[in-house]
């Protein structure tokens, strides 16, 4: 996940009501970027499915159109799911150099993408489990991002724990395209909701806590809100998205 390094930051010391008025705003910052990238993605998903997808009002059957063909039953397909991952690698390579501007725009890009690949889940979802797994996933993350933000406790051991995590079950996404086992997936959605539910509390906390070397500092503030924003939403989707597979009720 992209991250901003706050090494090329130059903090700057202020009062500590200074300090708690600017992390609320901060905080509040990222919370608001990460909530419309999560509706862009949505708007994007429904939109984009809207026009790949037709259904016979006499029979309900689901039917492909011209562009459902060429983004869903062609290798067009791979391009549509791997475009987000390709992305996010651009992030983590521009993150320091990128204006607050360029930052904004590619974020929004970004989820707009992540809602364009997602439209597949809903040709393979019904659509009342999609919304009901959408409010779990609300709920849950909003659970654990308070935790993260509010506990005493010093929870920046788990990232080199949750990153192992996080590594391994991609790993065994790829390995599980070729076997196509069930047992292997359902296991992977299992690992997948628990190391992003850990990476939310332990973002939050860590978004927080960079907030005190950036103080003072405007413009590496408001980038740092812009890709504390990336991490949560690429958590929040990463829940959202392996819940769907455990939870979720199949078309």
């Amino acid at each position: 996940m992209a991250q901003f390094d706050s090494r090329y930051s130059q903090p700057t010391t202020v009062g500590q009501s200074g300090v708690d008025e600017g992390l609320r705003a901060y905080m509040l910052g990222v919370y608001n970027y990460m909530a419309l990238g999560v509706a862009l993605t949505g708007v994007v998903a429904y939109l984009v499915f809207s026009m790949a997808v037709t259904t016979d009002p006499a029979t309900g059957a689901k039917a492909l159109t011209s562009l459902g063909q060429t983004l869903y039953a062609s290798p067009l397909r791979w391009a549509l799911i791997l475009a987000p991952i390709a992305f996010v690698f651009f992030f983590a390579f521009r993150a320091n150099s990128m204006s607050v501007p360029a930052a904004q725009t590619s974020f929004w890009i970004y989820c707009g993408l992540v809602g364009a690949s997602l439209s597949i889940l809903l040709l393979a979802f019904t659509g009342s489990s999609v919304a009901n797994v959408f409010f779990i996933t609300a709920a849950a993350f909003a659970s654990l991002s308070i935790w993260g933000y509010t506990t005493k406790k010093d929870i920046s051991g788990w990232g080199s724990f949750l990153f192992m995590g996080l590594i391994g079950v991609i790993l065994a996404i790829v390995v599980n395209i070729f076997l196509q086992s069930p047992a292997i997936a359902f296991a992977i959605s299992v690992i997948g909701v628990l190391v992003f539910a850990g990476l939310t509390a332990y973002d939050t906390q860590r978004i927080k806590d960079e907030y005190y070397l950036l103080a003072g500092n405007s413009e590496a503030v408001a980038k740092a809100s812009i890709f504390g924003a990336l991490s949560l939403y690429q958590n929040f989707v990463g829940m959202f998205v392996h819940l769907l597979q455990l939870f979720g009720e199949r078309e």
